[in-house]
């Protein structure tokens, strides 16, 4: 999240907006600001997409190809993630916290896909036990604005959906396994975009809890929920950002508006 100062006069504001569900741009507790995404800007990968939600900037591409399955997982492929945080995106990446929050946002998306409700990596095997597909996932903080998770995973989502799979024809000859691959660029298949998750902030200030917090707004708050959900309605994923505590009653109205909010974005 943000690391950056704010007086004690617009931290007050902040929060006395939020309790009284009026933001400082207008918006309600439970509105978000609009995003703009492109996808297969970057020529030389099997799918990508940009996404931009107000300041924050993040363009993610994503490259097919054969390797191995984990031993663990023979019948499925793999999807690899790396997240790189540019160090002009913002003043705090200089240095080691760019690099910590890279690898924090990546334990996040390996936990959020490597659920069995996430994408169904079983339609990544070729041969069991020794060939599959593998996506690595790259992806690329340009700029950071706020709400850098729910951003990131939508970034991600759209990325894979644009993401071509040539089909792979297997034959065997003289007992060795050969492997055909289509080089026809309609000759191809998708991931389902319904299994991919998305990951929905929502974030403490106050006695309320807001969602899609500005840089500002993340300042004033000590604790954010982060709960990845595909299509379904199926949770993937949580996890607690911040030192600060959560009520029970508090975490399940969370939840509550968690599912609300991954309707309007399905």
């Amino acid at each position: 999240m943000a690391d950056a100062q704010l007086s004690v006069y617009e931290r007050e504001f902040i929060i006395s907006g939020a309790e009284q569900d009026y933001r400082s741009d207008g918006r309600s507790c439970e509105d978000y600001r609009y995003f703009e995404v492109e996808t297969g800007i970057v020529s030389n990968t099997s799918g990508s997409a940009r996404l931009r939600l107000s300041d924050t900037d993040i363009l993610v591409g994503v490259k097919a190809e054969i390797g191995e399955p984990n031993l663990l997982t023979p019948g499925c492929g793999r999807v690899e993630f790396f997240v790189d945080c540019s160090s002009n995106a913002s003043v705090e990446f200089n240095g080691r916290s760019g690099d910590d929050l890279a690898a924090d946002l990546m334990r996040s998306l390996d936990r959020t896909y490597s659920n069995k409700s996430a994408i169904d990596l079983s339609s990544l095997s070729i041969i069991h036990g020794q060939q599959c597909w593998v996506l690595y996932v790259d992806t690329l903080v340009l700029e950071c604005g706020g709400n850098l998770y729910d951003a990131l995973s939508l970034a991600v989502k759209a990325a894979l959906y644009n993401t071509r799979i040539p089909n792979v024809t297997v034959s065997s000859d003289g007992g060795e396994v050969e492997l055909e691959i289509s080089d026809d660029p309609y000759d191809c298949h998708q991931l389902p975009p319904d299994q991919m998750p998305i990951i929905i902030t929502l974030s403490k200030i106050g006695g309320r809890h807001v969602v899609d917090a500005s840089q500002s707004e993340e300042l004033c708050s000590d604790c954010h929920l982060l709960v990845a959900v595909n299509s379904c309605g199926n949770v993937c994923g949580q996890q607690k950002i911040g030192c600060g505590g959560l009520e029970p009653d508090t975490i399940c109205e969370m939840l509550e508006v968690r599912l609300e909010q991954s309707i309007l974005y399905f």
